[in-house]
C-alpha cells in the first residue's frame, strides 16, 4: 500500500511480496514483478507445467526469471538509506519516540507512556521485538490461506468440468431418446415429450446445484483474496499501523474454513421406457433366427433346433473349417441380412456373462478380435464390470433392470443397430454406422464359470404376428 512518505514508499518498492523482507537475489518474471529467487522458487516448487504470478495471479512460463540488476541497485540503497534514518516515530502525547509495546493495549508507546498510570501495570516490549514477531504470526498465516485458496480454485476447475461433462451426457441421451422416438415415427409422441420434460427438468435441478457449487467456491475464493491481499498490505504497513487491530486479522485468517462443494449425484436419473406398444411395433418386423452349427467354437453345445447355445465342459471333435471361431466362444445366425429391418429377442435369464448383436459375415474367425464396429462387430453384453456396448472405449450402460431377454433390433438402410431391455421395456443402447455387406446375428454365451454361467442362450419364438422379413 501506497504512503505519502517517500522513504517508505522506497522501502516498499524494495520489498519481496512473498518474504516481506528486502530483496535477495532479485529476479524479475514474465508478467513485469519481482522476487527473491529461493521465494518465487519456493512458491513455484513440484510443479512442471506453466505457473501464476503470486502478485497478479497471471499464467507464466517457470524458466523465465532474469535478473533485474537496476532494482537490485535501488534496494542497496534502500537499504543503507534505512539505516541511516532509523524508523523512529514520535509520541502526539509526551513527544518521545515510541519505542514500545504493550501488549495488553495492543498500542506504541514512549517510555513515559510506559511509567505512567495507564500502562504502568502492562507488559510491554520493545516495539521492533513486537514487530518481529507479529510479522513472523502474519507470514505464518499467508502460507495456509494461500493454500485453502488454491484448494478452492481446484475445486471450482473440478465444479466446472463435471459440468461440462454433465452437459454432454444430457445431450447423448437427448440424442438418444430423439432418435428413438424419431425411428418408431408417431407411435409414442406424447410419451417422448413427457420424457424429454423429465430429462429437461433433471438437467435443470442437478445444473442448477452444480452452478450453486461453483458460485460458493468463487465467493470463498473472493474473500480468501481479499483477506489475503489485506495482510499482504499490513505486512508492508510501518510498525505503528503494522500492530494496529492485528490481533483481529489474525483471528479473521485462523477462523478461515473452506466449505467443501456438496456432493451432487450426476447419474441420470431419466431412463428412457418404451410401453407394449412400441414392443409390439419392434414385433411387426420380427424375424426367425436360427444358430449355424458351421460357425459354432468347438466347445459350445447347441440344441437339435439350433434354438439355443450354451458352453460345454470340453473341446469336440470338429472340423476346422474356414467358417468356425477358434478363439472366443461365438456361434453366428445361420440367417444374413443385407437390408430391410429384423428384429428378435434372446432370453440371457440369470446368466453372468454374455454377448449379443450382429457381425458383418467377413469378420475374422481365427485368433484374437476386438469386438468394436471397426472390426464388424455390434455387440453390447454382460461382464464382471457391468453391462456395456462394444464401442471403442467401451461404453457402460446404465441399468436399472436387470435384463433376462434382451431385443435386438437392425434397420440396415437407416445404419442403426438397437438393443432392448425387454424385461423392463427400456432401451440399452443404439449404434449408428453405415452397413456393407451381409450382417448376421451374433451369440456368445461365455464360458461356463464352474456351472456359475452354465444356463443357454435361447432365441425366443417369432410371435404369429410378426411381419417377417419386412423391409422400410
Amino acid at each position: 500500500m501506497a504512503t505519502d512518505n517517500p522513504v517508505e514508499s522506497l522501502q516498499e518498492e524494495a520489498t519481496c511480496p512473498i518474504c516481506l523482507e528486502y530483496f535477495k537475489d532479485l529476479v524479475i518474471i514474465d508478467c513485469g514483478h519481482n522476487f527473491c529467487r529461493a521465494c518465487i522458487a519456493q512458491c513455484w516448487e513440484g510443479s512442471n507445467t506453466d505457473v501464476f504470478c503470486p502478485q497478479c495471479r497471471e499464467t507464466v512460463q517457470q524458466g523465465n526469471l532474469r535478473p533485474n540488476r537496476q532494482l537490485a541497485n535501488v534496494v542497496e540503497m534502500v537499504k543503507r538509506l534505512s539505516l541511516q534514518a532509523g524508523e523512529e516515530r514520535v509520541c502526539g502525547e509526551h513527544q518521545e519516540t515510541l519505542k514500545l509495546f504493550c501488549e495488553e493495549d495492543q498500542t506504541s508507546v514512549c517510555v513515559v507512556c510506559h511509567l505512567s498510570r495507564a500502562h504502568r501495570e502492562h507488559k510491554v516490549v520493545p516495539i521492533e521485538e513486537a514487530a518481529q514477531e507479529y510479522k513472523v504470526k502474519l507470514q505464518g498465516a499467508l502460507a495456509p490461506l494461500r493454500k485453502e485458496l488454491e484448494e478452492a480454485l481446484a475445486l471450482m476447475s473440478e465444479e466446472e468440468e463435471e459440468i461440462t461433462e454433465w452437459q454432454g451426457k444430457v445431450k447423448n441421451r437427448r440424442e438418444m431418446i430423439a432418435g428413438e422416438f424419431n425411428k418408431l415415427h408417431t407411435l409414442l409422441r406424447e410419451e417422448e415429450q413427457l420424457l424429454l420434460q423429465s430429462l429437461e427438468e433433471e438437467e435443470r435441478e442437478t445444473l442448477q446445484r452444480l452452478q450453486e457449487n461453483v458460485t460458493k467456491l468463487s465467493q470463498q475464493s473472493s474473500s480468501l483474496q481479499q483477506l489475503i491481499t489485506e495482510i499482504e498490505e499490513k505486512c508492508q504497513q510501518p510498525v505503528v499501523e503494522l500492530l494496529k487491530d492485528v490481533k483481529s486479522t489474525l483471528s479473521r485468517s485462523e477462523n478461515v474454513k473452506l466449505q467443501e462443494p456438496e456432493a451432487v449425484s450426476t447419474d441420470l436419473k431419466n431412463v428412457y421406457k418404451i410401453s407394449l406398444d412400441m414392443r409390439e411395433a419392434l414385433q411387426r418386423f420380427g424375424v426367425d433366427v436360427t444358430l449355424d452349427p458351421d460357425t459354432a467354437h468347438p466347445e459350445l453345445v447347441l440344441s437339435e433346433d439350433r434354438k439355443r447355445v450354451r458352453h460345454g465342459d470340453k473341446r469336440q471333435d470338429l472340423p476346422n473349417n474356414p467358417e468356425r471361431f477358434d478363439r472366443y466362444f461365438v456361434v453366428l445366425g445361420a440367417e444374413g441380412f443385407t437390408g430391410g429391418r429384423r428384429y428378435w429377442e434372446v432370453e440371457v435369464g440369470d446368466k453372468t456373462g454374455w454377448d449379443l448383436g450382429v457381425c458383418r459375415k467377413s469378420v475374422e474367425r481365427k485368433g484374437e478380435s476386438t469386438l468394436t464396429p471397426r472390426n464388424g462387430f455390434w455387440v453390447v453384453g454382460l461382464c464382471d464390470e457391468g453391462y456395456e456396448a462394444g464401442t471403442s472405449p467401451l461404453t457402460p450402460l446404465p441399468v436399472s433392470v436387470r435384463p433376462s431377454r434382451v431385443g435386438i433390433f437392425l434397420d440396415y438402410e437407416a445404419g442403426e443397430v438397437s438393443f432392448y431391455n425387454v424385461t423392463d421395456r427400456s432401451h440399452l443402447f443404439t449404434f449408428t454406422g453405415t452397413f456393407s455387406g451381409k450382417l448376421r446375428p451374433y451369440f456368445c454365451p461365455w464360458n461356463n464359470a464352474g456351472g456359475t454361467n452354465a444356463a443357454p442362450l435361447i432365441i425366443c419364438p417369432v410371435p404369429a404376428e410378426a411381419g417377417g422379413n419386412l423391409c422400410p
